[in-house]
């Protein structure tokens, strides 16, 4: 099959009208609705017959506020829920206890719990870090202890070359050439795959990688089933050989498990070589299409002893997702990736919402609360609790250089307003941020005092530091970390800074929007 076929895995697209009566979304929406409607006619229904039922809602109103003011949750979420509770009442009620029900969801936290812990008996710190850690480097070995610690035992790693790649263009021809090297598996988990010259040309080689015998696998989140993907994508992939699953696809049943979201990027080849960073496959991320203006993004390839890690990811979404039995999983992670001599330190992680273990959140925190110099962020979205406000106003006011730069050409504009809203407490405290002039920011990137950095999947924003699966990588004294933030400089001379003055000439709509969005923001 040639290329050009392989980008055409689905059919040529259908006419507007065909596309929106055979789109599965239509059915699916509708079902929806229908549920709705029958929980509003219950509700009326009760009313009218129930009276008293009015008194039991005040009650019910006057308990949830007062579980609100006690529980653990983040206060900017309590807040949201208030809102919405006393603007609608019965709804706002009925919404909060129908997340925190987490229907449909046990069963999936019990699968990932297990497969979690089966993955973790291969997981380890290369032989000799933690003495070293002890001995020379007590802040690391504290960031290590934390993560090893952690539901999923994430180990720190010497032993790995790592390649950092400023752009999804300069990623791409070397995650073909790897691809096209692999001599026994490739395992793909990717929050977004759309058609187009991005995935015709990897799909050719995973094409001719299944005919010499190689085990292909490919993972998307669910909602690509309701966005870029039919619904018979997978049977598709699987008539080519390719063995795939879809996350959480979405089906016409109320249920919070939709809400959770595998927002991963990972790719590992033959377990020795792995990419990982903002990149999904479609054209937009390597500029083969334009969207946005110019799309900057970043990606990771690690090639050694951390690759476990994000393979382990990999095993335990697809064991959850999947039928695979554990003798699937064991028979991967038994083997170790190959030594490269390196320097410094390297440590994958992971961040699922079904955990009270924010690893996510709490390393970017790390990185925030130790350094001295500098702290410089990359990053689409801008939604903050207020730990994370906190943290970065505190560290602009101790001295240190903090600077955010995200798009000038936001993808949601909704996104962009609910950021602005922190920029004058921001600014205020010395924060300075840019607007990347060319186009639309996707990096997700933390580098700090030229010796630690962060690059990966996760936003700085609730969604992907609650709700969805994540992952990333911490750097530590690399000779990348100094490339990043070369990166970071070249970025922000082509951004246009965001000062008091400016903000204050931001129109009234979308400074109106920024507020009310806002209200819901860690909810949305």
């Amino acid at each position: 099959m040639t290329q050009e076929q392989s980008a055409r895995l689905l059919p040529q697209k259908p006419s507007r009208w065909a596309k929106i009566l055979l789109n599965r979304k239509v059915p699916i929406l509708l079902f929806f609705l229908l549920e709705l409607a029958f929980l509003v006619f219950s509700y009326l229904s009760l009313q009218e017959h129930f009276p008293s039922i009015i008194l039991w809602e005040h009650l019910l109103s006057v308990f949830t506020f007062f579980y609100l003011l006690n529980c653990s949750m983040d206060s900017r979420s309590k807040l949201s829920w208030i809102i919405i509770i006393a603007l609608f009442p019965i709804f706002g009620t009925a919404l909060l206890y129908f997340s925190l029900a987490d229907l449909g969801v046990r069963r999936l936290k019990k699968q990932l719990e297990d497969a979690t812990v089966q993955a973790s008996d291969y997981l380890s710190t290369d032989p000799g870090v933690a003495d070293y850690l002890s001995q020379s480097d007590r802040q690391l070995q504290k960031l290590a202890y934390f993560l090893e610690h952690s539901p999923a035992q994430f180990p720190i790693y010497r032993n790995t070359e790592v390649t950092y790649f400023p752009l999804g263009d300069d990623m791409l021809p070397a995650l073909l050439e790897d691809l096209k090297k692999a001599e026994r598996y490739i395992f793909m988990e990717y929050f977004i795959i759309d058609e187009g010259i991005m995935w015709g040309e990897i799909l050719a080689i995973l094409e001719e990688k299944v005919k010499a015998g190689l085990d292909v696998r490919v993972m998307f989140d669910g909602m690509n089933e309701m966005t870029t993907l039919s619904y018979d994508y997978i049977e598709r992939l699987h008539k080519v050989g390719i063995k795939a699953q879809a996350f959480s696809p979405v089906k016409p049943i109320l249920s919070t498990y939709y809400n959770y979201r595998d927002h991963r990027k990972i790719t590992v080849i033959d377990g020795q070589v792995a990419y990982t960073g903002g990149v999904n496959i479609a054209d937009e991320y390597v500029n083969k299409r334009e969207r946005f203006g110019h799309w900057k993004d970043t990606a990771l390839r690690l090639d050694g002893s951390a690759v476990q890690t994000l393979k382990a990811l990999f095993l335990t979404m697809w064991t959850v997702t999947g039928i695979e039995d554990k003798a699937d999983m064991e028979r991967y992670l038994q083997e170790k990736p190959q030594q490269r001599k390196s320097q410094g330190f390297v440590l994958p992680y992971g961040n699922s919402p079904l955990t009270y273990h924010k690893v996510a959140e709490d390393v970017y925190l790390h990185l925030l609360n130790t350094s001295t110099d500098y702290v410089h962020i990359m990053t689409p979205y801008l939604i903050l609790d207020d730990e994370l406000v906190r943290a970065m106003t505190f560290a602009a006011k101790r001295g240190v250089d903090v600077r955010i730069i995200m798009p000038g050409i936001p993808d949601k504009q909704y996104a962009f307003d609910i950021a602005t809203t922190y920029f004058k407490a921001l600014l205020d405290a010395g924060v300075r941020i840019f607007r990347y002039t060319p186009g639309f920011v996707h990096a997700k990137v933390y580098v700090s005092d030229s010796q630690q950095a962060v690059v990966g999947t996760i936003n700085t924003d609730y969604r992907s530091l609650y709700q969805n699966f994540e992952d990333g990588v911490y750097l530590y004294k690399t000779l990348e970390v100094l490339k990043i933030e070369e990166d970071f400089e070249k970025t922000q001379a082509l951004s246009e800074e965001v000062t008091l003055e400016s903000l204050s000439k931001m129109p009234m709509a979308h400074r109106l929007a920024g507020y009310l969005f806002s209200l819901i923001g860690p909810l949305m």
